[in-house]
């Protein structure tokens, strides 16, 4: 089943069963992990996530995106606390659902992974630092700035690319646009409008400066992949919706009537500060 052909109050029944099986007192930080037909890889990036971050306790909420194999039985032998959605409606879809469990049933910081193992879990708390200590509202983690595996040269080049033209968009200086680990406090992801199904990573990013939010980059790792393979298309086909995404966000973003009070005002924070860069 395709996002279009998706029941309207899917993401409420999976709430009602999240909660029914989890209740609605997480710890102060959740993890979220959108995954799908990764069996082979959810089991360690879970057992590898950190107890505790900066301090606090974690959950980690797994999003189980209508897979076909055993994702989800093997992210909850992990210890996952698994939404196990039927249908696949893409990661941005499955984040966006984690993102509501997580806020709507406590966590103050939500912070992002992926399921195939290409983030070190060891960055989480540099990612999430930041974000905890009040010198910003989300920040991400960054390949440029930190290390990357892949000799892939043509995803290096897109890298540098789309961070030169989000750059360009935004006003705000950016090394990498897709990072997947990525820290926020929660009430940002019901602050700015996530609609795409896929490439979400850029959505959000361009969402929150948009909207006046504070937004660091942190160094970071980017790993091969532990096992599987990638679920976005080649170089070209991932290139070509990753810039569609880019372009029609930043449009959508230009058209949006201005608020009276930015979201941002809402931090405990009383002044917002100028995006930079770590």
């Amino acid at each position: 089943m395709t996002s279009a052909e998706t029941p309207p109050d899917i993401d409420a029944a999976a709430v009602a069963e999240f909660t029914a099986q989890y209740g609605s007192d997480l710890p102060p930080v959740a993890i979220v992990i959108a995954a799908y037909d990764e069996e082979h890889s959810i089991g360690a990036t879970v057992n590898g996530i950190p107890a505790i971050v900066h301090g606090m306790e974690t959950a980690t909420i797994v999003v189980v995106d209508g897979a076909t194999d055993r994702t989800a039985a093997e992210a909850r032998k992990a210890g996952a606390m698994v939404c196990d959605v039927p249908v696949n409606r893409g990661q941005g879809a499955a984040l966006r659902l984690g993102y509501r469990l997580a806020r709507e049933s406590g966590a103050r910081y939500i912070v992002t992974t992926d399921a195939d193992g290409q983030y070190d879990p060891a960055d989480i708390t540099r990612v999430l630092a930041p974000v905890v200590d009040g010198e910003a509202d989300f920040a991400t983690g960054s390949r440029v700035l930190g290390r990357q595996e892949t000799h892939d040269r043509v995803r290096r080049l897109g890298v540098h690319v789309f961070a030169w033209l989000i750059s360009r968009f935004t006003g705000q200086r950016i090394t990498d646009t897709s990072f997947g680990l990525r820290a926020m406090r929660a009430e940002v992801t019901g602050a700015v409008t996530l609609k795409q199904p896929q490439y979400q990573s850029s959505e959000l990013l361009i969402g929150v400066i948009s909207r006046g939010f504070r937004v660091v980059e942190v160094p970071a790792t980017m790993r091969l992949r532990a096992a599987g393979t990638t679920k976005k298309g080649g170089n070209l086909v991932y290139g070509y919706r990753y810039s569609r995404v880019v372009v029609g966000t930043w449009l959508r973003e230009r058209r949006r009537p201005a608020s009276p009070s930015s979201p941002a005002s809402a931090r405990s924070s009383s002044e917002p500060v100028p995006a930079k860069t770590k």
